[in-house]
């Protein structure tokens, strides 16, 4: 009774628990398909609409952004236009400088707009194209004024620059009444400042400032009697330019730097004086006046027209005169200092200066200059002027100063003359006649002007500072290099077209070859103190010169040795000469022969040296009798006649030949040179023997030969004459019997 009293109490304990506990299943299952029918909603409804909403948002988010762009957009635009009309209204009121602003500004708004990628309008294409017309319509009426303020009166343009028209050059610079100035500033400066603000100025001042340089600072350099004057009205300032005082080369530069000072103080007091605004994206830290920005357009030119046309020639042309040159130097130092003070000239020593400073090396640079243009128009003066040199001729040459003299020696003119038979090489030492003495020719007269100059020059250099002593020394050296260089290029087409120019040409340079062993000799105490271990000297440049005048003339020779056989070609070989035909034909090249050597002995006639001469002839005239021989040696068969006519035609040029040979002027002089005809043609005694073997007989023959001991063997080989022998006589026993015995 009692267990089941308890389990009865458990059992009501455990039944309401139990019931809470299905409740609470039952609850859990209803939340539980709760819960899914508002998944299924969310999953259905709510999710569209939120997709909805984030869809619209960023749509509007991209509408604001746009928005906002547009909102920039027409601000800018709004800017752009408020900046057109205020240019408007400035430049109605002439407030230049307000209305550039505005334009700069209507700029930068246009420049914001046409920046933004991806919104191209179709309004900036105008907004540019309009922004165009006005800049252009501001500067067509800053350009008015600015002719209104400097006005150029000049002379017509055909005319050519000359003093003369110099003269009708006129400047007029407005200056305004006080009046007016309060309000605006002076227009000058609010004109120009407009300029600068459009970044237009530096071409305005380029213009103005090339005018300057050509009608007014050059002139004034390049013309001394030109001076400027000035007259001052009411309104106006006129600069004008007379011509007065005497027509030098040259002003001193002390005159012209006055000139050129007067020109930029009245432009500074009238014109330029004024600071500038710079352009807004430049902003520097001073403010640049207009001075400044003409002085680095035309300052340049200017010092090199100054330098050129002024401080060139006031360097002085001997020494003497180097120290009165101080007083340039330092006009040219007051000359800057104004400058700069006017601020025309920023920064220090200019090449102006420079130049001026330098005077002691220009005076040798100079000097040796001048040397060298003389030596160049020398050697591009005609070849065929000539002198005659003979052994007892002599350089004009000033007295040579004794070794001990110094520095200062004072120049002595041409007081000795320099005799090559006794060359003088000190003062005391002579050597015999002839040890240097070169043999009679022609030269041209300008190649010993050439020499006289290189005399004289090194006689300057004894007497100059160290310095001018060792340039002038190798400008000396120069000019050899340069006939080196220039003579055979210079006068290429004639040395080669014309023997006689051929032949001086080779002259030419061995007489300088002649003179340049010695020349250096004559100044060497003077010179080796100041050039290292005695390199006072040009013997070095002899090999040079002879090979020019040797290979110079050896072409003409090659030239005339083509021509000689050239015309023999056309004899049919010296064949058959029993045609008339062929006959005419080789008499016709052997006169032509003659003729041209004949020319040419007439043409180096009194030219080359008589050596010289007889071996160039001799050469020649041994072409033709070697080229004849040959073809009559190579002939198989010469009948009797053909030998007769052969034989005549030999003769001819055994007579006629040694008379080409005319050295000299003098007819009767010849004669001995044409009797030593056989020394200067090696095959002459080889003609000779030809001529025999075609008049002799077998017999005859094979005496001269004698067993290879005779005349003809000495001319001939044994092939030669059997050669000979087969070609003219017929073939029998008496001439078998010949031909052995040749061997």
């Amino acid at each position: 009774g009692e267990v089941c009293n308890m389990i009865n109490k458990k059992y009501n304990e455990f039944l309401p628990s139990m019931q809470s506990a299905e409740d609470l299943v039952s609850q859990l299952d209803g939340l539980s398909s709760n819960i899914d029918l508002l998944k299924a909603g969310i999953e259905n409804e709510v999710q569209r609409d939120l997709n909805v909403a984030v869809a619209e948002f960023t749509e509007l988010k991209q509408q604001l952004e746009r928005d906002t762009l547009v909102l920039s957009i027409l601000k800018k635009l709004q800017e752009f236009d408020t900046a057109i009309k205020e240019y408007n209204t400035a430049l109605l009121e002439k407030k230049y400088v307000a209305a550039a602003q505005q334009l700069q500004k209507a700029r930068s708004s246009l420049k914001m707009l046409e920046s933004r990628k991806g919104f191209e309008l179709k309004i900036l294409k105008a907004l540019a194209t309009e922004l165009t017309v006005q800049t252009q319509n501001m500067l067509y009426h800053l350009g008015e004024e600015w002719q209104k303020l400097a006005v150029w009166k000049l002379p017509p343009s055909k005319e050519s620059s000359s003093l003369e028209s110099a003269m009708h050059s006129e400047l007029h610079l407005r200056t305004v009444p006080s009046k007016e100035e309060e309000i605006a500033g002076p227009p000058v400066a609010s004109v120009l400042q407009a300029f600068a603000v459009l970044g237009e100025l530096h071409t305005k001042l380029k213009i103005f400032g090339q005018l300057l340089l050509k009608y007014v600072l050059k002139p004034l350099i390049s013309y001394p009697p030109l001076q400027p004057f000035t007259e001052e009205q009411s309104d106006v300032f006129i600069l004008r330019f007379k011509s007065e005082g005497p027509n030098l080369d040259h002003s001193s530069p002390m005159e012209v730097f006055d000139k050129i000072k007067l020109i930029f103080e009245v432009l500074h007091k009238y014109l330029l004086n004024v600071p500038l605004e710079q352009p807004a994206e430049d902003k520097k830290d001073r403010r640049v006046t207009l001075a400044e920005l003409l002085g680095d357009t035309i300052w340049e030119e200017l010092s090199d027209c100054l330098i050129q046309n002024c401080l060139v020639n006031s360097i002085p042309t001997n020494s003497s005169k180097l120290e009165q040159y101080i007083e340039v130097i330092k006009a040219t130092e007051e000359f800057e200092k104004a400058l700069k003070t006017m601020q025309f000239l920023k920064g220090d020593t200019t090449d102006l200066l420079k130049y001026a400073r330098n005077v002691n090396s220009h005076f040798a640079n100079k000097k040796c200059q001048d040397v060298i243009v003389a030596a160049r128009n020398l050697m591009t003066s005609e070849i065929h002027n000539t002198v005659k040199i003979t052994p007892d001729s002599c350089v004009a040459l000033p007295r040579l100063p004794d070794p001990g003299a110094g520095d200062h020696l004072k120049m002595q003119k041409t007081s000795k003359l320099l005799h090559n038979d006794t060359v003088n090489l000190e003062n005391e030492t002579k050597l015999s006649q002839y040890t240097f003495s070169l043999p009679a020719c022609r030269i041209s007269s300008s190649v010993e002007k050439l020499m006289e100059l290189a005399y004289q020059t090194l006689l300057e250099a004894t007497a100059s500072t160290d310095q001018c002593c060792i340039q002038l020394f190798y400008s000396v050296r120069n000019i050899f290099q340069l006939f080196y260089d220039v003579v055979p290029t210079y006068h290429k087409e004639n040395l080669q077209k014309l023997p006689q120019l051929a032949a001086i040409h080779h002259n030419n340079c061995m007489y300088i070859a002649h003179h340049l062993l010695t020349l250096g000799h004559q100044f060497r105490y003077r010179l080796t103190n100041i050039l290292c271990d005695g390199a006072a000297t040009f013997v070095d440049l002899v090999p040079g010169f002879r090979r020019l005048g040797m290979e110079c003339f050896l072409a003409q020779m090659r030239v005339q040795k083509g021509e000689i056989l050239e015309r023999l070609s056309s004899a049919r070989n010296f064949s058959n000469m029993d045609d008339e035909e062929n006959y005419c034909a080789a008499n016709k090249a052997i006169r032509q022969v003659l003729h041209q050597l004949k020319r040419l002995g007439k043409v180096w006639q009194d030219v080359l040296p008589v050596n010289v001469y007889c071996k160039a002839m001799g050469t020649l005239l041994n072409t033709a009798l070697a080229e004849i021989v040959t073809r009559i040696a190579a002939l198989e068969d010469i009948s009797a006649e053909d030998a007769d006519r052969l034989y005549s035609l030999c003769r001819t040029m055994v007579e006629e030949g040694p008379q080409v040979f005319t050295p000299l002027p003098e007819d009767n002089k010849n004669k001995k040179y044409q009797e030593e005809v056989p020394v200067y043609v090696q095959k002459w005694m080889t003609f000779k023997e030809l001529m025999i073997i075609l008049q002799a007989s077998l017999q005859e023959i094979v005496d001269q030969w004698a067993d290879g001991k005779g005349p003809l063997a000495a001319e001939f080989s044994a092939a030669e004459v059997r050669s000979l022998i087969r070609a003219l006589f017929q073939n029998t026993e008496r001439r078998a019997a010949a031909l052995a015995k040749i061997k």
